[in-house]
């Protein structure tokens, strides 16, 4: 256990790989005051390895913290189509900013309106330009809209890269319950290995539970 200076505390990080359906095929234990995407070659390799046979669609969706050249690197080589959140930058900001014009006219019945942009985009640290498609929302209210990044490899249009992306949602929702129902985040074990043998069992518990549902 070590201190982590977003949650303010002493505390165990976890890092997990679902399928889009709900399965959880990994779950890795780690302190709390590593990076959020620490380890995170190690642990999807394998899985790639054991489960890609067994899927007709395999890729990648993970939040900014994944947004790193090694990884990107890896699902080209492996032929994984990833869907990754990109921190905003300003070169991001130069590149999106001739759409951001505030729409004509009244707001649909949601009070929001969507545009989506697709864009080519090279950070310093990347070995060549990839897609970047942006969502701009305009909220009722706000002056200023509402800016998100994904990059991608994939050919989808851009509203479909956006909405497979946002299906990560679910997956915070199954976190959710293997910490409400099974005590995922129950680590008072004195020994490192205890806590991560606990939530090795408490997966397995919550893929029989899922199976049955």
């Amino acid at each position: 256990m070590a201190y982590n200076g977003h949650f303010t505390k002493n505390c165990f990080q976890p890092l997990f790989g679902f399928t889009s359906e709900g399965d959880c095929l990994g779950a890795k234990l780690r302190p709390g005051n590593v990076h959020s995407a620490g380890g995170a070659m190690e642990f999807v390799k394998p899985m790639v390895e054991r489960y890609r046979a067994w899927f007709r669609l395999f890729g990648f969706r993970g939040d900014a913290a994944f947004a790193k050249p090694e990884i990107f690197e890896y699902c080209e080589e492996q032929r994984i189509t990833y869907f990754i959140r990109l921190p905003a930058n300003e070169n991001l900001d130069k590149l999106v900013a001739p759409h951001l014009s505030r729409p004509v006219g009244r707001l649909p019945k949601s009070g929001i309106t969507v545009k989506i942009v697709d864009l080519h985009y090279q950070a310093k640290s990347w070995s060549r330009p990839r897609r970047v498609v942006a969502k701009i929302e305009w909220h009722r209210g706000e002056l200023f809209p509402r800016i998100g990044f994904v990059v991608t490899n994939s050919r989808l249009p851009g509203g479909k890269v956006i909405k497979v992306y946002n299906g990560r949602g679910d997956v915070e929702n199954r976190i959710k319950e293997g910490k409400n129902t099974l005590r995922w985040d129950k680590t008072s074990c004195q020994r490192f290995e205890a806590n991560h043998a606990r939530l090795k069992m408490g997966v397995l518990a919550y893929n029989l539970l899922h199976m049955i549902r």
